[in-house]
């Protein structure tokens, strides 16, 4: 089930939780009915799109296709190599024939896998089956796609009739000519009856909601061998791709977190684990029409399209129409299948969009289902079988766990079944609204807002549109904020198969002058949506609903360190298509440089000179001056990680301290340990339990306390023993545990405010008068807080914009009207200061680390830890 969010890291209480399901199958928005039947003469009717063209020839052939995990991760989940670019996968070959038998490897029985139990499939038992359905069907095809962090296998099992390579071949241009060149693909009225539709299937997302996988391995083996004239048909049609396990490790190990502590479900934007990767490979090459998501538990089974709001980049005319309508089908086929309250403990199957009015949205591009849209799905969704077996029931009694794991399979099979349904019965006009999506977003026109009760129900409250703007542009030379965080955005925009274009000459567009170098986005392409979703700033949406399950506010173009402009005029001519970004890494002179620590790279650049012995000292203000005796080491950083080094402009400051190492002790969740050991610091996880079983601080410069340690819990040795190093080490703190702390301890003279637990968003930051360099005028915030009775010691870093913080998102007051963006506009929202121990601090009521994903933040965050493991008492402002 998608876990509300991200209550647990700040210890505040749990957001607001989405209203109770309902019970029947109708709701606030009353009974709805839908059918495909005349959709395609409606928009035709209504103008909404063009009538089909004559066919085109038939193209050539060749003879030869949360909830994050809020304890503390361990050492294990570390990732010592800083990610300069994307994370790669290995993806699907578009040009092989099927079909594709791979003799996949059968790992080891392992009795503690948590499937065992529950009379599931454990995940070695998964390839063995694989093997067995590859050699007795010519239907079935089986590539491993990626790998786990732990290194297991993740597979896409393909099923279709067998193709030759010519054929394989042919079924890819039919894909590339609907992405490329919608409109022509609009004018072959031919091509919807050649064209296998692609339908994905995803499973098992999260380790402990099991029985997806089971259902699709079902589903599979029926397909596999059956003589029907329905089935020949179908994958006649079709290709059906299934990812059948995408989150082994947490199917082993029973968690909903893969084994880095990160929940992949909310992961598609970011991509910061390789499981993620691959699934987003998988859909980019594979494009499907229909795709569907299979999770528990949501007690009766849980259908999507969402509640208001919904995604404003979407074209979401269409989507809705073709979701809903499957949405229906879905829920039908859950029905028939009998099993009922009293007998089963199987409530009605809901649908949000019919049965609830908010709570249940579409609106981040996080999860799977949401993502899908922006790579070709005219239709997508969750499913939440109903009956719970994780968690605190995973104790109940054998027997009945296996009930109800063959209750929630035959509901996730049902699902399953009814999609591949619907898929091949309206494949003609969902291969004609995915080129219609494409088309849009080619020809630069508006999106559709379709009449009320276009499906039952839709009405204003279910609208939101965007402006596109006409293009983007991330500025070369002195415009760009940092040369390797444009870098990687430009390269993730491309991994999301985002057209992005280089300017050979210097241009002007919208008045402003851009240098040759300079990288354009053509908002006049088929996915604009998807780098809509990417790089714009998003949108305040408080107003619209009481409470978001889940992030409400993302801006790569923000949020990611780059420069991002948008423009309203068209882009210049004189640009071609990049397949990466140009490399950065530059050392400019030759007597001592400085760096700037803006962006990932730079702190990982850093990390790797002061590890092999290279003098740096703290220049203040974000900066570090090396010397000119390290001329090899710098070359080498700059060359590994893109960094920049400007020639020092003077020598350094006498007194200025050496840096060195940085080894910090974190009590925090997963995604702060993963991201600060990706920067290159040496990290050691700790917690109240941790210090009070006996704990070393001499290795430790700086502690790092978000969540998990609670200074009052820790015994009289434990508090003696921490109390010593707070004498003479640093401390980072964030979030409502991180200011419990440095109150119990006695650190930082502050009072601290704090808004309501699910407020989130892009906020406006101004700079302060601190030693930490701002980050581009942007922050993000959950659970935000602030700083205020500063004493004497403490020095504002960043305070939230003074007319109102939330460029975009969701924040609130509570209840009591206190906690809202006005009480937290022109506070101070990061702080630091020299404590009367001794400790250097530096506090934040931001979010700089959340999910992996701000990357524009963390050099903020690497800045604080280089100061405060500074010397004691050093004047380094």
């Amino acid at each position: 089930m998608s876990q509300p969010p991200d209550a647990a890291r700040s210890e505040a209480p749990s957001p607001a939780t989405p209203p109770a399901p309902a019970a029947s199958a109708s709701g606030p928005r009353g009974a709805r009915a839908v059918s495909l039947a005349g959709f395609a003469a409606a928009f035709v009717a209504l103008g909404l799109v063009a009538a089909p063209a004559p066919a085109l020839a038939e193209p050539r052939e060749d003879a030869n296709g949360a909830e994050r995990n809020e304890t503390a991760a361990g050492p294990e989940a570390l990732a010592a190599e800083p990610l300069a670019a994307p994370l790669d996968a290995v993806g699907v070959d578009p040009d092989a024939a099927y079909p594709r038998r791979t003799e996949l490897p059968e790992p080891p029985e392992d009795p503690d896998d948590r499937s065992v139990k529950l009379g599931l499939l454990p995940y070695h038992g998964i390839a063995p089956a694989l093997n067995d359905l590859q050699e007795t069907s010519d239907r079935v095809s089986v590539e491993v796609v990626g790998e786990s962090v732990e290194g297991r296998d993740l597979y896409l099992v393909t099923l279709t009739e067998p193709e030759t390579r010519a054929e394989a071949r042919h079924q890819q241009r039919m894909r590339e000519l609907i992405a490329e060149n919608p409109d022509r693909a609009a004018r072959d009225r031919t091509l919807p009856d050649r064209y296998k539709t692609p339908v994905h299937v995803n499973a098992n997302i999260h380790g402990n909601e099991w029985e997806g996988t089971d259902a699709s391995l079902r589903i599979i083996e029926e397909l596999a061998t059956a003589e029907d004239e329905r089935t020949r048909e179908l994958l006649e049609g079709s290709r059906l791709y299934f990812t059948v396990t995408a989150n082994p490790d947490g199917r082993v190990a029973g968690t909903r977190a893969n084994s880095a502590g990160f929940d992949l479900n909310r992961d598609f934007v970011t991509v910061s684990q390789p499981e993620t990767a691959a699934i987003r490979q998988v859909m980019v090459d594979t494009q499907p029409l229909v795709m569907i998501d299979q999770h528990g538990y949501v007690n009766g089974t849980l259908i999507e399209p969402a509640t208001p709001p919904h995604g404003q980049n979407y074209e979401y005319d269409l989507f809705i129409k073709n979701t809903y309508a499957n949405g229906i089908a879905m829920e039908q086929a859950v029905l028939d299948l009998g099993y009922t309250p009293e007998d089963d403990g199987v409530q009605p199957p809901q649908i949000p969009f019919r049965d609830r009015e908010d709570g249940w949205d579409d609106w981040p591009p996080i999860f799977t289902p949401m993502y899908a849209p922006y790579q070709g799905a005219v239709a997508a969704a969750t499913i939440e079988f109903p009956l719970r077996v994780n968690n605190a029931a995973y104790d109940l009694a054998e027997e009945e766990l296996r009930r109800r794991t063959a209750i929630n399979t035959d509901i996730s099979a049902a699902t399953i079944e009814a999609t591949l349904d619907f898929a091949h019965e309206n494949r003609e006009e969902l291969v004609g609204d995915q080129i219609e999506v494409f088309r849009r977003g080619a020809a630069g026109e508006e999106q559709v807002v379709p009449p009320e009760e276009w499906v039952p129900g839709f009405g204003p409250e279910d609208v939101y549109t965007t402006d596109f703007p006409r293009a983007y542009v991330i500025p070369a030379g002195e415009g760009q904020r940092s040369a390797p965080a444009a870098a990687r955005l430009v390269d993730f925009l491309i991994a999301n198969d985002v057209r992005v274009e280089r300017a050979g000459n210097a241009f002007e567009l919208d008045g402003t002058s851009y240098p040759a170098g300079s990288y354009v986005v053509d908002m006049h392409q088929p996915k604009r949506g998807m780098a809509n979703v990417l790089l714009e700033d998003g949108r305040d949406i408080t107003g619209d609903v009481e409470a978001m399950y889940d992030i409400s506010g993302w801006s790569h173009g923000r949020l990611w360190g780059a420069t991002v402009e948008s423009a309203e005029s068209a882009p210049p001519g004189a640009t071609e298509r990049v397949s990466e970004a140009a490399p950065t890494g530059a050392v400019e002179g030759d007597g001592g440089w400085t760096l700037r620590l803006d962006d990932a790279a730079d702190v990982a650049a850093l990390n790797d000179l002061v590890a092999a012995g290279a003098e740096a000292t703290w220049g203040g203000s974000g900066t570090v001056r090396v010397s000119a005796d390290a001329a090899g080491a710098v070359a080498e950083a700059a060359d590994r990680h893109g960094a920049v080094f400007h020639p020092a402009v003077s020598d350094a400051a006498t007194g200025a301290p050496a840096l060195d190492t940085v080894n910090v002790a974190v009590a925090g969740a997963a995604d702060e340990v993963l991201t600060l050991g990706e920067l290159g610091f040496d990290v050691e996880t700790v917690s109240t339990a941790v210090l009070n079983d006996g704990f070393d601080w001499s290795g430790t410069d700086v502690l790092y306390v978000s969540s998990g340690l609670v200074y009052s819990s820790l015994t009289d040795e434990a508090r003696t023993g921490l109390d010593a190093f707070l004498e003479e080490g640093g401390v980072v703190a964030r979030g409502t545990t991180g200011a419990r702390f440095n109150e119990e301890a006695g650190l930082l003279e502050v009072q601290h405010g704090a808004g309501r637990s699910d407020a989130n968003g892009v906020v406006l930051m101004d700079d302060g008068e601190g030693a930490l360099a701002g980050t581009g005028g942007y922050g993000f915030v959950y659970s935000p807080g602030w700083f205020t009775d500063l004493g004497p010691e403490v020095t504002v870093e960043q305070s939230y914009g003074a007319e109102g913080p939330l460029v975009a998102g969701h924040w609130r007051p509570d209840a009591n009207g206190s906690g809202g963006q006005d009480s937290a506009a022109g506070q101070a929202a990061v702080v630091s200061g020299v404590a009367a121990p001794g400790a250097s601090v530096v506090l934040f009521g931001t979010e700089p680390l959340f999910r992996n994903h701000p990357k524009g933040l963390f050099g903020q965050v690497a800045q604080a830890l280089f100061w405060t493991s500074a010397e004691a008492g050093t004047e380094v402002r």
